[in-house]
């Protein structure tokens, strides 16, 4: 506290505060820290959820360098505020203590398919504005890529747990276990009384590399690691294909695991790589090695083939071979097609994205969506940021039917 404290105090209270300006969800910092200072920690923390109902989780898992802290002042000649701890301090402290309250009791069932961060926000917005919410979720607990997707290193669980406990005391009802499409659909929904679906599922098909050894035994889709890595048995030495966020997630987590070498193959070099500063940083603190431009060619039982994709003529220079017991893949994700598949109306783009207008309207009446199913991966705040314009179409929309 005392630091936080000390960290409040170095901020210049700018009147155009860039770190706002660079906020993807426009969290009015200066003011947070003003209040903060004041001990004010109520108001602060209330100000932040309004803004973010997820502020707790982007305190700790956004991209503060490309955000709030890369853009401070403060940053020009000497450390930038840490604004993001004090968010997440502040924000633990209110969602453990907020007692939430309906505005009014409104008689319309609103369901929400997937309890990731566009569900939960797209929840807790409606729920306090009367609606029956029931979340529908196709894993045994809430949070979606939170959960299943983020190490529990990089984000505790019972944070997660935390909110799942204020949205059941905002009356949700939750429904894990429950794959929406296949058999229950959305017509289902509808013919049973919801007035409104809210598609929030992400992305969780494991987009594939389409080379000879993609179905061993040996190797397996980050995305579908990361749910359970202890019930993986990965060996001494793993290689992970793809250099973003998920792929050093799969490292540091593989690292942990009982992994003792652990390298990651990038097809281009070290100031190309796309995850980000502080995912990178700590990937390399681990331990884990960075093999730059290979693009692998086969995948083995013994481990990958690969051609170097750098020379000064733009040709390969050569092929070479990485022994490991196990490949991990980590090249994006795309959306499952359950809904889309076993309902009429639901349009999607070629690359299996639902189409929805910028409030979330899809073709089909009455069905709306946000995050990453929506745009493709993507970070915790904007899926946040867009789920909150969505709800309040989906309320505008209830309002207008009977």
């Amino acid at each position: 506290m005392k630091e936080l404290l000390l960290e409040a105090d170095r901020c210049l209270m700018c009147k155009k505060p860039r770190c706002r300006e660079h906020c993807p969800i426009d969290t009015p910092i200066p003011e947070v820290i003003a209040l903060f200072k004041e001990g004010k920690m109520a108001e602060a923390g209330e100000i932040l959820f309004k803004n973010n109902p997820l502020t707790q989780v982007c305190g700790i898992v956004c991209p503060h360098d490309d955000q709030c802290k890369g853009n401070c002042i403060r940053g020009i000649k000497s450390e930038p505020v840490r604004f993001c701890e004090i968010e997440a301090y502040v924000s633990k402290v209110y969602i453990e203590n907020a007692k939430f309250e309906k505005e009014t009791d409104i008689d319309k069932m609103v369901a929400v398919v997937g309890g990731g961060p566009a569900g939960i926000t797209v929840a807790f917005i409606l729920a306090q504005k009367g609606y029956r919410v029931t979340i529908f979720d196709a894993n045994p607990k809430l949070g979606g890529v939170l959960r299943y997707g983020i190490p529990k290193f990089r984000l505790p669980k019972d944070i997660i747990d935390t909110y799942e406990e204020r949205l059941s005391e905002l009356g949700v009802s939750i429904r894990p276990n429950t794959l929406i499409g296949p058999v229950v659909t959305l017509d289902r929904l509808f013919a049973d009384g919801y007035k409104a679906v809210f598609i929030g599922t992400g992305v969780w098909n494991p987009r594939v590399l389409n080379i000879k050894g993609e179905s061993l035994g040996n190797v397996h889709y980050a995305i579908d690691y990361l749910k359970t890595p202890e019930t993986y048995r990965i060996g001494e030495r793993v290689i992970v294909i793809g250099a973003g966020d998920v792929g050093m997630d799969a490292a540091r987590t593989a690292k942990r695991n009982g992994a003792k070498d652990v390298r990651i193959l990038h097809l281009k070099g070290m100031d190309e790589i796309t995850a980000t500063k502080s995912e990178l940083e700590g990937a390399l603190e681990d331990g884990v090695k960075i093999e730059t431009y290979k693009a692998p060619m086969e995948l083995t039982l013994k481990g990958v083939k690969y051609r170097e994709t750098k020379s000064g003529t733009g040709e390969d220079v050569k092929e070479g071979f990485l022994e490991c017991d196990t490949i991990i893949i980590a090249i994006s994700q795309a959306p499952k097609n359950n809904i889309v598949a076993n309902t009429t109306g639901l349009e999607t783009d070629d690359r299996g994205h639902i189409l929805a207008d910028e409030e979330g309207r899809t073709t089909r009446e009455g069905v709306f969506s946000a995050g990453d199913v929506v745009i493709g991966a993507a970070t915790v705040v904007k899926a946040v940021a867009k789920s909150k314009l969505v709800a309040e179409a989906m309320d505008n929309y209830l309002k207008s039917i009977e």
